[in-house]
């Protein structure tokens, strides 16, 4: 029998946010592991704000809207304000009543200065970093580092030279007709006018030069997790450098003694070979054909550890896609390396929450087949087959 559409839907409905929400869904795991790290941050946000005056909008509940962004590949700020309305899911993640009025979206943007001077957004990276800790899912000793490229919100036709005071707009200065045909342009001599943090920078032979930032992640090798992001200049600093940055960084913040660290060929220099046999820890580095690098022979790259490493570290990879796929990082949203940071490492809490979700969910993977290496092999459960 065909069914009719009601013409008159019911005006009064009884019906709660949390009831739209599966009870073997990922993101209910995500929300209380999210709830514990903002209890745990409640010191900074009472730092943050005054204790007089006109109430705020709870700045967890801002935290917890971009991990949303992140998760929900939400395009902008504007656009999940305007999904706040009706998506009960959203409600219920950042506890709000259905009667409740949603904030304007320009509460983003005026509560960034506030979050830069506090640091908001690194240290709520670092307590999602450390509640995985507590749950004995990252490894100490282990680790691997990567980079990428993360394009510029600036266009080729705003990389201008420096020099020029003037600029010809063909009558359409919102989108001028630009013809930079023949012209040698470099870092150099031009900059861009939108962004002028950003540089022009290729990935490698046969690519398109882009405007772009660096984001450098250093991951640790049990389950894959982000122990460290950031983003730099796409020139000046190469990923090495800011690779022996992050190690020592890490080695400090966490009181750790890392004993390996994988790395693909961009790793392969004498400098970072060095640095890290002057720490104690194994360059488990592909190798460059035809390079010889002290400290890094055939007694490291024949042993299980190296090959275990390489096999783990293409990983990383799995974090950058995420970020660029799910997370929308592909192309950031702000301008400037401080607020493409920011907006780094949110995205890259919300994959470790995530990532974190899943493994709560279900038993941890057999080592053989994660390349568990820092595992004892005592301490390794294989789950019932059922």
């Amino acid at each position: 029998m065909r069914g009719a559409a009601k013409s008159q839907p019911e005006l009064v409905c009884l019906i709660s946010p949390e009831s739209v929400v599966p009870k073997n869904h990922p993101i209910r795991q995500v929300k209380k592991d999210i709830d514990q790290v903002l209890r745990d941050m409640g010191g900074l946000f009472d730092e943050m704000y005054a204790e007089q005056g006109r109430p705020s909008i709870p700045p967890e509940r801002l935290l917890k809207a971009k991990v949303l962004i992140a998760l929900y590949s939400v395009r902008s700020e504007n656009l999940f304000v305007e999904q706040l309305h009706y998506n009960l899911l959203f409600r219920w993640f950042l506890d709000m009543d259905l009667s409740e009025e949603v904030f304007d979206n320009s509460t983003f943007s005026k509560n960034q200065e506030r979050f830069f001077k506090h640091g908001t957004v690194d240290l709520f990276f670092d307590k999602v970093v450390e509640l995985a800790r507590e749950r004995h899912w990252i490894s100490d000793e282990h680790f691997t580092v990567d980079g990428t490229l993360i394009e510029a919100w600036a266009s080729l036709k705003s990389f201008a030279p420096k020099d020029q005071t003037e600029r010809k707009d063909d009558g359409d200065p919102g989108n001028p007709t630009v013809d930079f045909k023949g012209q040698k342009r470099s870092n150099a001599t031009h900059q861009s006018t939108t962004d002028p943090e950003s540089r022009l920078y290729k990935k490698g032979p046969g690519k398109e030069a882009k405007l772009c930032f660096g984001a450098h992640a250093l991951m640790e090798n049990r389950h894959g997790l982000c122990v460290n992001l950031t983003v730099r200049c796409a020139t000046g600093e190469t990923e090495p450098s800011v690779a022996q940055e992050q190690m020592a960084e890490h080695r400090e913040r966490h009181a750790t003694n890392p004993l390996s660290v994988g790395a693909d060929k961009a790793y392969h220099t004498r400098e970072f070979v060095e640095n890290c046999r002057q720490q104690g820890i194994a360059p488990h580095v592909a190798q460059v054909e035809g390079r010889k690098t002290s400290g890094l022979d055939g007694r490291t790259t024949r042993s299980k550890g190296y090959e275990t490493s390489q096999r783990v570290r293409k990983k990383v990879e799995e974090i950058f896609g995420w970020m660029k796929t799910i997370g929308g990082f592909r192309k950031t949203r702000f301008r400037g390396i401080k607020r493409t940071n920011m907006s780094a490492k949110m995205v890259g809490a919300a994959y470790n929450l995530l990532r974190m979700a899943k493994l709560g969910m279900s038993p941890p993977a057999v080592a053989a087949r994660c390349g568990l290496a820092c595992l004892e092999p005592e301490k390794i459960e294989i789950p019932v087959q059922k």
